[in-house]
C-alpha cells in the first residue's frame, strides 16, 4: 500500500483522517479527542513525511519507524497522531477485503456489553443514583460507572464526604443485578485508595479504576495486591515498554488500553498479546467523541 494523500478535518474536541492510496481508495481515521487540533498539526508534521510515497507492507515497523525517526517526541501527542494513520489504514484494509476491521481483527459484528457512566464528578450521588435508575430503564443497562475522588486529587474527595456517599448509593439504587465499577482518575496515595477499595468491596463493586497516579506502578500493585475488587488500569499510557512492566510486574488485574491515546489498532493488538500471554484480561477504554 502506497498512501497518497492525507487528510484531517478536525476542532478542539474531535479529528478525523482521511487517506487515499495509490489506486484512489480511501480509508478514515480517527486522531486522540483532547485537542485534536494540534494533534492532527502532528500528524501532519511528524507522521505524514513518513508516510506518503512510502510502501507500507508491515504497518507495525512502519509506526515503529515513525517512532524512531521522532525519538525526540516520544510521547502522548505522537502516539495520538499515529492513531490517525492507523485506524485509518484499518478500514482502508477492511474496504478493500469486504469486511468490518472486527472480522480482519478476528473478531465478530455481535453485540458486546457496554456500561452507562456520567463520567461526572459535579454530580451529587442522589442525582447519580437517578441517571443511573432512569438508564437501566430506558436502556437496559446492567452495568454502570461512577467517579469516586478527585480527579489526579491528592487524597483530596471532589467535595468533604462525597466518595462516602456515592459508594453505597449506587449501590442501593441499582447494585442488584448489576455490576458497579468505580474510576478515581490517579486520586489516592495506597493507604487511602485501600481505604476506599475496601468500602467498595463491602458494597458489590467489582472494578476499580486507576486508584492511584497512573505512572506510579508501584504504588498501583500495593492496591491490586490488598484487594480482592479487581483493579484496572493502563487507559493513559502509550509507551510500550511501561506497558510490558504494568503487565509483568501485574501491577493491575485488568488492562484498559486506549486505542487513540496507545498509538492505533496495530499497537493496541501488541498490547492486548502482552496480557494474554500473561494471563490478564483486557478490557480497551474508549471515551468521549471516540469512535473506538
Amino acid at each position: 500500500m502506497k498512501i497518497k494523500r492525507i487528510e484531517t478535518f478536525s476542532n478542539r474536541y474531535v479529528g478525523f483522517v482521511r487517506i487515499t492510496d495509490e489506486t484512489g481508495a480511501t480509508g478514515w481515521g480517527q486522531v486522540s479527542t483532547y485537542n485534536a487540533d494540534i494533534t492532527s498539526e502532528v500528524l501532519h508534521r511528524q507522521v505524514a513525511p513518513y508516510s506518503l510515497g512510502t510502501e507500507i507492507v508491515d504497518l507495525d515497523d512502519h509506526l515503529d519507524r515513525i517512532f524512531e525517526r521522532e525519538h525526540k517526541f516520544p510521547g502522548s501527542y505522537l502516539c495520538r497522531a499515529m492513531c490517525g494513520l492507523d485506524t485509518a489504514i484499518w478500514d482502508l484494509r477492511g474496504k478493500k477485503a469486504g469486511k468490518p476491521v472486527a472480522a480482519l481483527l478476528g473478531g465478530s459484528a455481535g453485540p458486546l456489553r457496554a456500561y452507562a457512566s456520567s463520567m461526572k464528578r459535579d454530580i451529587t450521588p442522589a442525582d447519580e443514583a437517578e441517571r443511573f435508575k432512569r438508564l437501566r430503564g430506558e436502556y437496559g443497562f446492567d452495568a454502570f460507572k461512577f467517579r469516586v475522588g478527585a480527579e489526579c486529587g491528592r487524597n483530596e474527595d471532589e467535595w468533604p464526604g462525597r466518595t462516602e456517599e456515592i459508594i453505597p448509593t449506587i449501590a442501593k439504587a441499582v447494585g442488584e443485578g448489576a455490576d458497579l465499577l468505580a474510576d478515581a482518575n490517579s486520586c489516592y496515595s495506597p493507604a487511602r485508595a485501600i481505604e476506599v477499595g475496601r468500602i467498595m468491596q463491602d458494597n458489590g463493586l467489582v472494578h476499580y479504576e486507576e486508584p492511584c497516579p497512573y505512572w506510579e506502578l508501584e504504588q498501583t500493585r500495593q492496591v491490586s495486591e490488598a484487594l480482592d475488587i479487581d483493579v484496572t488500569g493502563g487507559e493513559q499510557d502509550c509507551d510500550l515498554p511501561t506497558w510490558r512492566r504494568m503487565i509483568e510486574m501485574r501491577a493491575v488485574d485488568i488492562v484498559q488500553p486506549d486505542i487513540c491515546y496507545l498509538g492505533g489498532i496495530s499497537r493496541t493488538l501488541r498490547v492486548v498479546r502482552m496480557a494474554e500471554a500473561a494471563g490478564i484480561p483486557v478490557t480497551p477504554h474508549a471515551a468521549n467523541l471516540s469512535m473506538v
